[in-house]
């Protein structure tokens, strides 16, 4: 539990330096708003829902930030709509990660890769593949963790897909 509260630190202290520094960066130009894609965006790999948003984490009192879908190793990570990587790394407990800022307060985070096929800085369209599906930063089963945040904060990434 230590260790994951740890883990959860971390990543809110990445989102909270990468929004600072990303305030002053235009949105990307042309097509939808990411907050128009609501209930109409791409899963962002092929495979099974193993969280949910908001469930448990391993019987302890913390919840999921996000979701954690089950599937292959190697198989295709895609950004879920078009915006720029703004890490893309490993992260202690979160291993291989890549985060993408949509605009206007909006990024989506994929970890748990078995490989980044993107750098910080590359923009990326929807459906662009910028990851591999892996096991990195200590997950014993392979699959893709997965969030959506609004200025910070997670919100249920499943009320943003098209429905499986």
């Amino acid at each position: 539990l230590k260790t994951m509260s740890a883990d959860r630190a971390r990543l809110q202290k990445l989102f909270d330096h990468v929004a600072a520094a990303i305030a002053a960066l235009p949105a990307p130009d042309g097509g939808i708003s990411f907050a128009k894609r609501r209930g109409k965006l791409i899963w962002p790999t092929q495979g099974k829902l193993r969280h949910s948003f908001g469930s448990s984490r391993e019987g302890t009192a913390l919840k999921w930030d996000g979701m954690v879908i089950a599937a292959t190793a190697g198989i295709d990570v895609k950004a879920v709509h078009g915006g720029r990587i703004i890490f893309s790394d490993y992260l202690r407990g979160h291993g291989l990660l890549a985060i993408v800022d949509h605009g206007h307060g909006y990024m989506s985070l994929y970890a748990h890769n078995q490989s980044l096929f993107r750098e910080t800085g590359d923009w990326v369209e929807a459906g662009e593949t910028i990851a591999s599906v892996g096991n990195s930063g200590g997950r014993e089963q392979t699959g893709l963790y997965f969030e959506i945040r609004k200025n910070g904060k997670p919100t249920n990434p499943k009320r943003w897909l098209i429905k499986a």
